[in-house]
């Protein structure tokens, strides 16, 4: 069985540079820039993403399902090429599949849309470029596409393949982000033993199986970076003092290495120079998606789900992509089919009915599985492996109008997860591979709200609400995903933050919202000048500052109850407090997430 989210889904940068796999990077310190001279292990930089909001039950009216037959529609065919991403149900059950059919929402609008599956990101690029240069001289050309739909982290990259070539065509014709049809909410995840969970100091030394580069392997550095735990990026040697990779082929084949017990001989490597020691290690970790986790499970098992989109739930909204110059000439007809894919969301959302209709289209229009497959592996499912863990597997979320007000910033309390998103990922793509991509489209030139505000303004109240999650006062955390110790500088004996210490405290913020299912704990700390009775009730000012500072910028981000205080005062120093560069390490905030 293919993957859920095929191999199409990787980000979007490693296809561009599919040739260089065997390269050996160096992680500096915006977490994802590499170059291949050096080999040492290093601390991961964070690559801090904001939230993408979360599914909630809406009250919306039933609606009839679509029906089997072709609508019979004069209006002009819209051709959108997508993966098979669960993402994107809601825009399939409004279409009654791979062709508008009678009853369905799409027909009801007079939307005539055409959905194929395209796993092939070369070709989808390909494929709007063709239709940019046919659409200019003939608007009801049959070639090429209108829509494309990947992930978000990268669409930036995605883009510089695309809006260079359009753009000679003429500054209209550029490829635009108009709406988020969804998000991977579980499904790629890394996995791993259960005491790196319990303890992730304890992963030091593992050797995960990953396609080196892609958005799953991003999720595995970005862990072992909240965690303060160094990545070797060079896959030949081994270090017991950090995260090791094993380069895989594929998402399955990642899988596969961990199942098969995988082991090599490496050389063992310590602060960047070689011991002259042999060890040989074996595969202990895997970041994979659907059915690759399922795999594990039913095969060998052993792993559990370390971390995943669930929490880092912002990194892979579905965002859905059209020509500039189309959507323009034809505005009536794009919002219908935002509002279309809107309402088709909000029905698989409420209705079981709607989402097994949903996961019976899907098997269709991606000639993959059946109605069963789509819809367990869309809602996400626990189940026992073969050694008796209980492992998350799966899980995908489709978004409404409501949804999209959100991770757009439209929204009172909001931020722009989209555009944080996609010039997070640009930068690193950019930083990653200088020569092939020296710059990025400029987000605010490729992201364009307006046909989602008009939809928004025309359904006036109408518009089901975000989801939103709900903390309760009193409950702490079980389950901790990390934890990391944050230099945030206050003015001397007191709670004000310094000028210098903006940009840590905006790294913080996106590390947070990134995480916004999760609980948060700032526990505040500071060295041993003074009295102690005064360095505790200054540590729990200064903890509180930066709480407040976080629930200022984005309340929706930070709802009542997620965030707890702790004081610690100077009874918890990481290093002795006999010198100032010692005491400015003892003057510090612990960030602690979980569940």
């Amino acid at each position: 069985m293919k993957r859920l989210t095929p191999l199409g889904r990787i980000t979007i940068v490693a296809l561009i540079l599919a040739g260089l796999w065997g390269l050996k990077w160096l992680i500096m310190d915006s977490g994802y820039v590499m170059t291949k001279q050096l080999t040492t292990s290093q601390d991961v930089g964070k690559v801090d993403l904001p939230t993408a909001p979360k599914n909630a039950s809406s009250t919306v009216q039933a609606m009839s399902l679509p029906g089997e037959k072709p609508a019979n529609l004069n209006s002009p065919q819209v051709r959108w090429l997508m993966w098979a991403w669960n993402a994107q149900m809601g825009a399939i059950l409004a279409n009654g599949g791979s062709e508008t059919t009678e009853g369905s929402i799409m027909a009801k609008k007079g939307v005539n849309l055409k959905i194929t599956r395209q796993d092939d990101v070369p070709q989808m690029q390909a494929s709007l470029i063709k239709f940019a240069n046919e659409y200019k001289s003939n608007p009801s050309t049959p070639e090429g596409a209108h829509f494309v739909t990947i992930m978000g982290d990268g669409a930036a990259a995605f883009l510089s393949g695309v809006n260079p070539e359009l753009e000679k065509i003429g500054p209209d014709y550029r490829a635009q982000i108009i709406y988020t049809c969804g998000k991977s909410l579980g499904e790629d995840k890394f996995m791993g033993l259960p005491s790196w969970r319990d303890n992730p100091q304890s992963a030091k030394g593992g050797l995960t199986a990953a396609v080196l580069r892609d958005g799953d392997w991003n999720i595995v550095v970005k862990w072992c970076g909240d965690n303060g735990i160094r990545v070797n990026p060079d896959e030949t040697t081994y270090d017991p003092d950090a995260m090791n990779f094993v380069a895989a082929d594929n998402y399955l084949d990642a899988a596969e290495k961990y199942i098969a017990g995988y082991s090599e001989d490496r050389e063992v490597v310590q602060n960047g120079k070689r011991t002259g020691e042999k060890k040989r290690v074996s595969v202990n970790g895997v970041a994979t998606w659907t059915p690759g986790d399922v795999n594990i499970a039913e095969k060998k098992g052993g792993l559990v789900s370390i971390v995943s989109t669930k929490e880092y739930r912002s990194q892979m909204p579905c965002v859905l992509i059209g020509i500039k110059k189309y959507m323009e000439d034809n505005r009536p007809t794009v919002e219908k089919m935002i509002e279309g894919i809107a309402e088709g969301g909000d029905q698989v959302k409420s209705y079981s009915a709607a989402l097994d209709k949903a996961g019976e289209l899907s098997a269709k229009v991606y000639n993959e599985a059946d109605k069963a497959y789509w819809v367990k592996y869309y809602k996400g499912t626990q189940s026992a492996d073969k050694q008796g863990l209980v492992v998350d597997l799966g899980g995908s979320a489709v978004h409404n109008l409501g949804d999209n007000a959100e991770i757009f910033g439209l929204n009172p309390g909001s931020t722009n997860v989209v555009k944080i998103v996609y010039d997070l990922f640009g930068g690193v793509a950019s930083k990653l591979y200088p020569k092939l991509m020296p710059s990025y489209p400029k987000s605010d030139d490729v992201i364009e709200v307006s046909y989602l505000k008009d939809v928004i303004a025309k359904a006036g109240s109408n518009v089901s609400a975000a989801e939103t999650v709900a903390f309760t006062n009193d409950a702490n955390i079980k389950e901790k995903v990390s934890e990391k110790s944050w230099s945030i500088e206050f003015e001397s004996g007191k709670a004000s933050f310094t000028p210098q210490t903006e940009k840590t405290l905006n790294e913080l913020f996106n590390d947070l919202v990134v995480a916004n299912n999760l609980r948060v704990e700032i526990h505040g700390h500071t060295d041993n000048t003074g009295d102690p009775s005064k360095n505790m009730n200054l540590s729990e000012e200064r903890a509180f500052a930066v709480k407040q500072w976080m629930e200022q910028k984005s309340p929706n981000n930070f709802p009542q109850g997620r965030v707890q205080v702790f004081a610690h005062g100077q009874t918890q120093p990481i290093v002795p407090n006999n010198s100032p560069e010692n005491k400015a390490k003892n003057r510090r905030v612990t960030i602690v997430m979980g569940k």
